[in-house]
């Protein structure tokens, strides 16, 4: 699993292109908060499905299903990665991929002054 590195924006703004890094076979995990979001970008001939962990449960027990995102062939997704993803013994989120062929990612947080 990879640590992804959180890229500030700037109210000037932030090329992001040049920021994205191969997706992990095994995952990935990335700082979780208000503003922060992953990019994903899929330049494969077909669909992939992004998994984020959701590690809380309502009334003690009962698990909250993990949130899957499906990012179409081609395309770039921003996911928010809020504090509903952060893993209380790592403070992170962590990502799994259905497929990390030509599959590149980063983590950006929008500057709020």
């Amino acid at each position: 699993m990879a640590a992804l590195t959180t890229n500030v924006v700037p109210l000037t703004g932030l090329r992001f292109d040049t920021l994205l890094t191969a997706a992990a076979g095994g995952g990935d995990d990335c700082a979780t908060g208000a503003g922060v979001l992953l990019i994903v970008k899929n330049g494969d001939a077909s669909s992939h499905t992004v998994t984020l962990a959701t590690p809380g449960t309502l009334d003690g027990d009962l698990a909250v299903a993990d949130r899957t995102i499906t990012v179409a062939a081609g395309a770039s997704t921003a996911i928010p990665i809020t504090e509903r993803y952060r893993n209380p013994s790592t403070g992170r989120c962590a990502i799994t991929y259905d497929g990390v062929t030509s599959v590149t990612v980063g983590v950006v947080r929008v500057a709020t002054s």
